[in-house]
This record gives C-alpha cells, sequence and structure tokens, in this order.
C-alpha cells in the first residue's frame, strides 16, 4: 500500500500539473472516499468482489481499501509540493538537452524526494493500523490490527503486550531509515553541489 500510495500520488500529481477534460470530476472523487466513513466503504468493497464472484482477500478487496484511504492524502500532499514547485528547473534542464524522461529522473525527483518520503511514511502510517476499512475485506486471514483487536475481546495474552512492542520498534525502524535516507541525500546534493562549485572555480 505504501509503495502504491507513492507511486500513484506521483503520477497524479504530474497529471494535475495540466489541465485535462474531468480533472475536477476527478478530483471530487478522490476526496469523496475520505467524507464517505469508513466502514461503508470496507462493505461496499466486500459485498461488490462478493457479488462479482472474487475472493475476498487482503491482497485485492483489502489492498483496494486501503489504497481509498492513503492515496487521497499522498495525493494532497502531491498537489502541494507541485504547486509550489519551481519549474524553472525542468525548463533548464530542457534547454540543456533532457529528455522529459531524463528531467523526472534527475531533476524532478531529488527535488520532491523529501516530499515523497513524507507520503511513503503518511501511507504506511494510515495503512498500518487501519481497521475499519479492512474489516470486511480481509477474507478468512486477519491483519495485525484485526489480530490484536480479536485479542482484546477475549482475555487479555502477554502476546498482545509483545505486539505492541515489536510495532513500536517497528515503527521506530521505519522512521529511522527514512531519515537515514533523508541524510544520505542531503549529503550527496551537498557532495555535488560542492563539486560543482570547484569545477566552475
Amino acid at each position: 500500500v505504501m509503495v502504491t500510495t507513492v507511486v500513484v500520488s506521483v503520477m497524479g500529481g504530474l497529471a494535475f500539473r495540466k489541465k485535462f477534460p474531468g480533472a475536477t470530476v476527478l478530483f471530487y472523487l478522490i476526496i469523496t472516499s475520505l467524507v464517505i466513513p469508513s466502514i461503508l466503504i470496507s462493505l461496499g468493497v466486500g459485498l461488490m468482489f462478493s457479488q462479482a464472484g472474487l475472493t475476498v482477500h487482503w491482497a485485492t478487496s483489502g489492498f483496494g481499501a486501503q489504497l481509498t484511504w492513503t492515496l487521497p492524502f499522498g495525493l494532497l500532499i502531491m498537489f502541494a509540493v507541485f504547486n509550489r514547485f519551481d519549474k524553472s528547473y525542468e525548463e533548464a534542464a530542457r534547454d540543456l538537452g533532457a529528455s522529459p524522461w531524463q528531467t523526472l529522473r534527475h531533476v524532478v525527483l531529488p527535488i520532491i524526494a523529501p516530499s515523497l518520503i513524507g507520503v511513503a511514511l503518511f501511507g504506511l502510517t494510515l495503512s498500518y493500523d487501519e481497521f475499519a476499512r479492512t474489516l470486511l475485506t480481509a477474507g478468512s486471514y486477519n491483519t495485525l490490527p484485526l489480530e490484536i483487536y480479536g485479542m482484546t475481546t477475549n482475555v487479555t495474552s502477554p502476546v498482545l503486550y509483545a505486539l505492541g512492542t515489536l510495532t513500536t520498534l517497528f515503527s521506530l525502524a521505519m522512521i529511522a531509515v527514512f531519515l537515514g535516507i533523508t541524510w544520505i541525500a542531503t549529503r550527496r546534493r551537498a557532495a555535488h553541489g560542492s563539486d560543482a562549485g570547484s569545477g566552475v572555480v
């Protein structure tokens, strides 16, 4: 869910930079999923899969239900990022002979990289503990939030506290990984800047 949220959010942000037919309608459809109660979305997705004869599973119906929650937030973040993005960087790259793909890969993505990390963390956090949208779409296999909820309805087990500790450690580890990626990217950018400066001198 996290990876899909990042990829689709970047693609959506790039698409909405230019006006296209149906852009306004598509935008409101995206936002609508934030307004509709999550239990209704879960029920609708589950019924749709059942009526279509498809298997209700966390990797199919559960995956789609989770994206209705994480994608709007990722897209809104990317809209804000691209609204203040300076297009002169892209124009300079094209003037130097870069193709659209090279401009995206070597200019746009490095500049918006911190925002991509924020979208990834946001998507991971929103999806990781989402309960209502998973309740009726996960099928016969429980996700971690559903399993924890099932434990709280019975006699409390030490496993519950162990899971809480592991969840906390996992969350901190993910934050540390993304902070490390940001730090490495900043160091590389600073090194490239100093190399370019010494070359000019």
